[in-house]
């Protein structure tokens, strides 16, 4: 449990079920912490449905006092015919890299703070929370390429360029895939 200035957070391991019943607010911090337009949320629900079924999939959320949902993150073990994986493996390979940091990985898939908590350690104790006891020896993720709170986190806990400005099938956004070994210090 953390403290922040006027709010207490709790942060909870939700199993899927519990994770699908409160999939709509899910979605809504998504959107709200992303800045998407609403319409987006109805578009992610099937993805987020079909990743609770993955293999080592795992969900931290971070809770006020209330119970209300400020934070989420999940993740699961990375696989070939991925979608994410695929395209990451296109990627390195396009540019002529190793794609052995594909080899056996955590994939930090989301993670998602609401705007009015964000920069208050919520983001980084659900990264650590949803770490602790990876079997994989690295944990990859992409974020968009940019001066961002999610970039200086990253880089903050040890992250690393795995590839730099790669366009993804579908956004025309630039992103960074970026890696670590685990466990986190």
């Amino acid at each position: 449990m953390t403290t922040m200035p006027s709010r207490t957070v709790r942060y909870v391991e939700l199993t899927p079920a519990e994770f699908r019943q409160r999939l709509p607010e899910s979605l809504d911090l998504y959107v709200q912490a992303m800045r998407y337009p609403p319409g987006t949320a109805e578009q992610r629900a099937p993805m987020w449905l079909a990743h609770m079924l993955r293999e080592g999939w795992r969900n931290v959320t971070a809770l006020d006092a209330e119970g209300t949902m400020i934070g989420l993150a999940y993740g699961y073990r990375g696989r070939p015919g991925q979608w994410w994986h695929e395209q990451v493996r296109a990627g390195l390979m396009a540019r002529g890299e190793p794609t052995d940091p594909l080899d056996d990985y955590f994939e930090l898939t989301e993670l998602h703070v609401r705007p009015d908590s964000q920069g208050s350690g919520i983001g980084e104790e659900l990264v650590r929370t949803l770490l602790a006891d990876q079997r994989q020896p690295r944990v990859l993720l992409s974020t968009p390429e940019g001066p961002s709170r999610a970039w200086r986190l990253y880089r903050r806990l040890g992250f690393t360029d795995v590839l730099r400005h790669y366009r993804f099938a579908g956004d025309p956004r630039p992103f960074a895939v970026l890696g670590r070994s685990l466990p986190l210090d």
